[in-house]
């Protein structure tokens, strides 16, 4: 039996980033299957959380996530531009957020096409990878292609559905919350969350005691 676990992601999260592949490799190599429950980030989800952060908590995730990067073997720089419209030193937030909106949209409708992870894959190695201007041009065209996608008909069927699409991802905030964590990334198995990139293996071995085989 294919064993299933809720995750609850953001193309903002630097660390949603730096798990995706371990996860995509999980799916790969095991049959087990993410179901892709995108979020918004803490910025929006939180009104008015970076004004009320540890001044050192910013350089602290800067140093940390680069040196995961670093050892993953991955490209990571912080995206440009930021998926999230805020002042970094004042904390404010901007009311309007098209990047992220788009994005996030975007998701839901890639996880209800059965293509969730690896978009998200694709997507979030473009915007933390280095290319500037990710929002422009043919990037995210040519990521969701690669996830086997066409982000011109996700954008306009996420504009056709805008509010329906609010909806589901207000649902998978509800249900992370219910899931015992307000992080991400977030993976929710068998009643139990383990948040974190650094909770995959954690998450594997409690997987194998629920019966997690490897797949061939």
């Amino acid at each position: 039996m294919t064993l299933t676990y809720d995750l609850f992601w953001s193309f903002r999260s630097p660390y949603s980033y730096l798990v995706t592949k371990r996860l995509a490799a999980l799916e790969r190599d095991y049959d087990v299957k993410a179901v892709v429950r995108p979020v918004y980030p803490i910025a929006v989800r939180i009104p008015g959380f970076f004004k009320q952060v540890n001044p050192m908590w910013p350089p602290y995730l800067m140093k940390d996530t680069r040196r995961i990067a670093e050892m993953e073997g991955l490209p990571y720089a912080w995206p440009s531009p930021d998926p999230i419209l805020m002042d970094m030193k004042s904390g404010e937030v901007a009311s309007d957020q098209p990047y992220i909106s788009r994005l996030t949209r975007a998701g839901v409708l890639a996880a209800e096409r059965g293509r969730g992870l690896t978009f998200l894959d694709e997507v979030s190695s473009v915007i933390f990878g280095g290319v500037k201007n990710w929002h422009e041009g043919g990037h995210l065209r040519q990521a969701a292609k690669r996830a086997g996608l066409d982000m011109d008909e996700l954008d306009e069927t996420a504009a056709r559905e805008a509010d329906r699409l609010e909806a589901v991802i207000a649902a998978n905030e509800a249900a992370q919350k219910a899931a015992g964590h307000w992080g991400v990334p977030l993976m929710a198995f068998a009643g139990e969350p383990f948040f974190g990139q650094d909770r995959v293996d954690h998450l594997i071995w409690r997987m194998k005691q629920h019966g997690l085989r490897k797949r061939g």
